[in-house]
Order: C-alpha cells, then structure tokens, then sequence
C-alpha cells in the first residue's frame, strides 16, 4: 500500500527547495517532512535525495520518480478544485415536471430567470397534468399543489393557494346559490381530473362527491364552460381571481373553502443534494413566497421547511 503522505512530503520538499519550506507548506514540522521522506525511500529502497547542509537534490531515481508524482498530486488538485465548482455551480440537466398552466404561467418564466443566472445548465421541463411520478420517471423536482400524500419526497412550500367553487354571474341569474355543501346536488358540477371537491369542515378536509355534465383534465377548458354558464367549478384561486374582481365570476360556499393549502416543491430524499437541485428550490421559494394568484413575489417564505 502506498503512502500518499510520504509522496506529498517528497514532492512539495522538491517545489519549495528545502525541508522546512515543505513543513511551512503543509503545516508540519521540519523533522515529520525529514522522517516521511527517509520512510520513503526506505519503502523504495532508492535514495530519492542527495542532502548537504545547503542543498538539496535530485537522485536520477528522485527525477524520474517526482515527473510521475508531480503529475499524480496536480491531478489531485484540480480533481479538488473539480469537485469544489461542481458543489457550488449547478451543471448537467435538471429535470422537472408541473401541472401545465401553473407550470406555463409561474414556473415556467422563473426557470427562465435561474437559467439566466447558470447559462451553464440545461433544463427539461414537462408540464402535464397526470400525476408524476417523480423517482421512477428519473424527474429531479416536481410542483405539486394541495394535500401531499405521504411519501419519500421532500417537500418545501413555495406559496399558498385556495380553492373557490365559482359560477357565473348568468348562472346564478338563472339558478340559486347553494348556502350548503348538501344543496351542491342541484346543481350542475363541472369536473375535472376527480370526481369530488375538497372543503374544509369544522376545521378538517371533507370530500364531497359532486355530478355534472362536463369532465376534462384542462383547467382552461373548465373555466371557460363556468364563464359560458354551463355550471359551477371548483378551481384554485390563480384561474379565478381576476374574474372575481370583475364580477363575471361569483364565489359561493365561502366558509367551507379550503384555505390552508398551497402549493409546493417536490424532490427525491437524498444525502448529498446536488447543486441544480439545491439552487434551484432555494430560488422557487424565495421568488415564489406569497400569494400566485398575485404573481410570485420576491420575498422569502417564513414557514419551515416540511417533509411529504
């Protein structure tokens, strides 16, 4: 086996001329650089050095042996200095996935400002609205919105998000607001990707188990039947809020909204992050503190970071 601290006494013994500009060097004494080399060439059975009181220097065999070593411990250090820009520079190609307009409308122009700041990065993003999964399909990050199941994932808050049911200010000209989670059975329901809606009852989260007319997976598509009259849609607040304001969207069954969701950054559990990832849920959390409906704000969120 070798003793690499043997060879790096030698060679730096050789750089700095002398064994106490070695000893400075590394940060040692004289005589602990004068024993490593001696130990040195004893495991080599080669005289390595000639020492006068004044001088050093290189055997024939010392020559041809630091050419080698030099080369050796350069390599050490710029695997150091390597490894040191990898921790601190994202590269290679991160990968993340997002439901398709929150992903269109605030993930997507955030990733474009990080990959303004790590030109040096690729970014593949897929918005979809199928739930991911986010390990086997080889995916670094994920945003997920509402209640997180239970899971290896980590998972830090970026933002808040509520749900309204909502329906037109012509749909409610022509049928009753309901008052009650019950009376939603006389209305139609228009659904999207699952078949209840989410309400927050004496403080807990109740599905209720709603039925319509009208299914889709596009949020878009779901609040353009809702602004057409067709019926009511529980939709998070960044459809929504706009329409609120103007008027053309009336909110109904306020106190059982559920308000205390949000939205969040996923990512696989792993001892050692990697700079892309690290780097980049640092910046979704500090751009995106705050309210979406509103537009990600540059400020940082305050809650901890929580484990899904």
């Amino acid at each position: 086996m070798q003793h690499w601290d043997r060879i790096e006494a030698f060679v730096e013994v050789v750089r700095r001329g002398s064994f106490a500009g070695a000893a400075r060097h590394l940060g040692v004494s004289s005589s602990h650089v004068s024993r490593l080399v001696a130990r040195l060439e004893t495991q080599l059975d080669t005289q390595l050095l000639y020492r006068t009181t004044r001088q050093l220097h290189l055997t024939d065999a010392g020559e041809v042996y630091f050419d080698h070593c030099a080369h050796v411990f350069d390599g050490f250090q710029e695997a150091l200095h390597a490894i040191g820009d990898y921790q601190q520079r994202p590269t290679g190609v991160l990968r993340l996935t997002c439901a398709a307009t929150f992903g269109e409308l605030y993930i997507a122009p955030l990733v474009n400002d990080f990959l303004l700041r790590h030109p040096q990065l690729t970014v593949h993003q897929e918005f979809t609205n199928r739930r991911v999964d986010i390990v086997s399909e080889g995916f670094d990050v994920g945003i997920r919105a509402g209640a997180l199941p239970d899971s290896s994932l980590i998972a830090r808050r970026l933002c808040s998000r509520r749900e309204y049911v909502v329906g037109s200010a012509d749909y409610f000209r022509r049928h009753p607001c309901p008052h009650t989670l019950e009376e939603l059975a006389g209305h139609n329901c228009l659904l999207g990707s699952t078949d209840y809606w989410t309400f927050d009852v004496d403080g807990q989260h109740r599905h209720v188990r709603v039925h319509g007319n009208w299914r889709g997976n596009s949020g878009r598509a779901l609040l353009d039947g809702v602004r057409k009259g067709l019926g009511l849609a529980q939709l998070p607040d960044y459809y929504v809020r706009e329409h609120l304001d103007t008027g053309e969207l009336v909110s109904v069954l306020d106190p059982y909204a559920c308000t205390h969701t949000a939205v969040w950054v996923v990512y696989p559990r792993h001892r050692h992050l990697s700079p892309k990832v690290r780097q980049f849920v640092d910046f979704l959390v500090e751009r995106m503190a705050g309210d979406p409906a509103g537009g990600p704000r540059a400020r940082p969120v305050s809650e901890a970071d929580a484990e899904a």
